[in-house]
This record gives structure tokens, C-alpha cells and sequence, in this order.
């Protein structure tokens, strides 16, 4: 481990620097706004970091039902758009202006001075996000998609009346049955329905 000078005369170890400018990168992800919804309405929408949080804890769920490794599509899931603080929340109208930014290339860029063992848990995530090939990343990209359909219809429910493209989308877009089951529960249920049970 080597040591870098800092101007006060501390001395900070570098893998440790790595991290704590990482973890500064990641807090962006609690002001950069969910874009999408500035085009339905919505003055003040969600942030990536909120939006984070609930698609980990469906991912959870789903992979829970699915029979896949709960903690593990979590996890996936929590990695899932930390990509943002490079890019912004892109919303697909920019799709047709832009190219598709690439995930593994950001969090390989975002990782490159964090530690081996740091580092590698990170990419290894993302890449298994993105390739879709484990029962956990599709529960993750699920629960991203579930997650979405659920902020919509609690947007709608306070008055924003032009989400139906995000519900649209997002059910169609499901690959599990659960998560295929929740959505179906979800667009019958008023968002209030946990405060009556």
C-alpha cells in the first residue's frame, strides 16, 4: 500500500483515498433526478439514488419467489445505474441524439484507482447486470422495470396523468412470472393499499 502527501502533512493511504473519492462519486446519485418524469410533469422527481434503493429491495423480493439468491439480485441491482454520476439520468428521447453510453466502460473508468478486491467485486456486478445471464440479473432488471411502473402509478395517483407510457413499458418489458404477477397486482391497487391491512 503506498502513501500519498496531502498539503496539511496527513498522510493518507491510497487504496483508502480510492474509496472515500468513490463513495463521494456515488452521493451525486442522491441529487441527479430521474429525468423522464420532467417529461410527464412531475417538478420534482426521485432521485437515481431512491430509485436505487426500492429496485434493490424488489430485486430481493423477486429473486426471493424466482428461487434465486436474494441478497446476490440486491446486489446487482444496487450497482445497477451508479453509471449516472458520469452521464446524467438519460431519458430515451435522448436515445435517437446520443449513443448508448456503456455501462461496463463507466464503472470501469469509475473503478479504475479502487483497490483489486474493490474493484473487481464492482465491474464483476455490473457486467453480470448487463449480460443478463444469471436468474439474479434478470430478477434485478425486473425489479429496475417494476420499480418504474410502481413510481408511475404513484405519480398518477397524486395527479400526474401522463404515465401510462412508463406502465406500458415497464410490463412489458418483465421477464419473471413474479415480477409479471406483481405488476398485474400493482396497476389494480391504489399505492395507499399497505396503510388498510
Amino acid at each position: 500500500m503506498r502513501i500519498s502527501d496531502r498539503e496539511e502533512g496527513t498522510q493518507v493511504p491510497e487504496d483508502a483515498e480510492a474509496i472515500a473519492a468513490f463513495g463521494y462519486e456515488l452521493g451525486l446519485l442522491k441529487r441527479i433526478r430521474r429525468t423522464g418524469w420532467w417529461h410527464a410533469g412531475v417538478r420534482d422527481p426521485e432521485s437515481v439514488a431512491e430509485h436505487t434503493m426500492r429496485t434493490a429491495q424488489l430485486a430481493a423480493l423477486i429473486a426471493a419467489e424466482e428461487g434465486a439468491d436474494p441478497a446476490r439480485a440486491a446486489f446487482l441491482a444496487l450497482w445497477h445505474d451508479t453509471q449516472e454520476t458520469r452521464t446524467g439520468d438519460l431519458p430515451h428521447t435522448a436515445a435517437a441524439y446520443l449513443a448508448k453510453p456503456e455501462p461496463r466502460r463507466i464503472t470501469a473508468d469509475q473503478t479504475e484507482r479502487l483497490p483489486d478486491r474493490s474493484r473487481n467485486m464492482v465491474r464483476a456486478a455490473v457486467d453480470e447486470y448487463e449480460s443478463r445471464q444469471t436468474l439474479e440479473a434478470l430478477c434485478a432488471k425486473d425489479a429496475d422495470k417494476l420499480e418504474m411502473l410502481l413510481q408511475a402509478i404513484e405519480y398518477r395517483d397524486i395527479g400526474v396523468s401522463r404515465v401510462d407510457g412508463w406502465i406500458d413499458s415497464a410490463r412489458k418489458d418483465l421477464r419473471t412470472e413474479t415480477s409479471r404477477r406483481i405488476a398485474e397486482a400493482a396497476v389494480t391497487l391504489s399505492p395507499l393499499v399497505w396503510r388498510d391491512r
